[in-house]
């Protein structure tokens, strides 16, 4: 039962991180080089489907198995497997779970409530992107960092 707790928690770690590792790398280049008012568009409308069964399944899912994860680690604590066990469960649901509902979460609603074209908009835009982007790439190498301390316990269980 530990060793499917621990895979599926790698698994959605590595999913999710995956994800946040394309947004830092091309998505919000991407969209970046659109006229602010596209821009602002797209990312509204991310915000709003990126909230579907699929996506929420996997990233409070795995949030719910790390937690499942940091019991496991310390009863019984079993040396180097539990270590890992707990750093992977502290890494995904404080940096990837943690930073999206404080840092992430709120720039996107505060991006929701301009209107796209509006100046209010063009001069927010920069400062989300930079901030947004910085705070992705935490939930990004939180996530992978996640998946591989997960797997490593699994090697040493």
């Amino acid at each position: 039962m530990l060793l499917a707790l621990v895979l599926l928690a790698s698994v959605g770690a590595g999913i999710v991180g995956g994800v946040f590792f394309a947004f830092s790398t091309f998505v919000m280049k991407a969209l970046s080089e659109l006229s602010v008012p596209a821009g602002v568009a797209a990312m509204q409308r991310i915000n709003v489907v990126v909230i579907n069964p699929l996506f929420m399944a996997a990233f409070l899912g795995t949030s719910l198995l790390s937690i499942g994860c940091a019991v496991s680690s310390i009863t019984p604590w079993n040396g180097t497997p539990s270590v890992l066990l707990l750093a992977a469960a502290l890494l995904y649901l404080v940096g990837s779970l943690g930073v999206t509902l404080f840092f992430n979460v709120p720039r996107n609603e505060r991006l929701a409530r301009l209107t796209s074209g509006s100046p209010e908009a063009a001069a927010y835009w920069p400062k989300y992107l930079h901030e947004w982007v910085r705070w992705n790439h935490v939930r990004t190498f939180a996530s992978v960092a996640s998946a591989a301390c997960s797997a490593a316990s699994m090697a040493v269980l």
